[in-house]
């Protein structure tokens, strides 16, 4: 009975490795700098991505070409998006709802429209595009994400975009060569710090053949980066500092601008 387990297994195996195609591509890909320090002059950096596809020499060559999807996501945070109102002619907050655990920062790149790039449902299984990335919202005791038409939906990625945090770019990917391709990564100035991964898709028969991740951190750096670490830190005594600088400014202005 054991020996037929492990024949069974052997078989199995091998029937896998059979049905791999043997000359499947691999992505290489290569970031500009994989930190970005922020300091009081950051003004916005665009990182450039370079990717490479890499395939067997004796597999065929695809007629169709290639098509690539970058995706960089931020660091994680729950939000909240209101609704406003007029009530007896005053704005209020009519309704809100809470986005749960999405990305402060989102950027798609892709070297044509995403929508082309595979079938419906491979694009929304594999949330490729802001289309099909998940946003999940709390409704009620629930968590979970909404059709794209959701007018919160709608108002939470346009206030991103506003704001140059929520970026889609049809046509960012560039291919060099059929085989070598770059992107513009951009990182504006109120990019929020923390760690961003990067995930990079290759497309070539309207299916995902190949996939590459790796990540970069945004830092603060300099004396901003000090006087956050005091803060955090020594609490009581930045207080008792920031007070008495307070005091002393008074105290210089009345000085100066004194009447005699």
């Amino acid at each position: 009975m054991i020996a037929f387990r492990i024949a069974a297994s052997i078989l199995a195996a091998w029937l896998a490795l059979a049905a791999t195609p043997a000359g499947a591509e691999r992505l290489i890909t290569s970031l500009s700098n994989h930190r970005v320090m922020v300091t009081s002059s950051y003004t916005g950096v665009d990182l450039v991505l370079f990717g490479s596809v890499e395939r067997d020499p004796s597999s065929a060559i695809r007629r169709g070409g290639y098509d690539v999807v970058v995706t960089v996501s931020g660091p994680r945070d729950t939000e909240r998006t209101r609704r406003k109102g007029r009530v007896l002619g005053i704005w209020v907050n009519e309704d809100y709802r809470t986005f749960v655990n999405v990305p402060s920062y989102l950027a798609i790149l892709s070297s044509k429209p995403t929508q082309s790039v595979a079938a419906a449902d491979t694009l929304r299984r594999l949330q490729v595009g802001f289309d099909n990335f998940q946003l999940p919202q709390q409704i009620g005791p629930d968590v979970a994400d909404v059709v794209k038409d959701d007018p919160f939906r709608q108002a939470f990625v346009r206030l991103k975009q506003e704001h140059g945090l929520y970026v889609a770019r049809d046509g960012a990917v560039t291919f060099l060569t059929p085989t070598l391709f770059r992107a513009d990564v951009p990182m504006p100035a109120n990019v929020p710090f923390g760690i961003y991964e990067i995930d990079v898709k290759l497309f070539a028969d309207n299916a995902m053949i190949a996939q590459s991740t790796s990540a970069l951190e945004v830092i603060k750096v300099g004396f901003e980066q000090f006087v956050a670490n005091a803060a955090h830190d020594h609490a009581l005594l930045y207080g008792l500092v920031t007070a008495m600088m307070a005091l002393l400014t008074g105290w210089f202005a009345s000085v100066v601008f004194r009447r005699d």
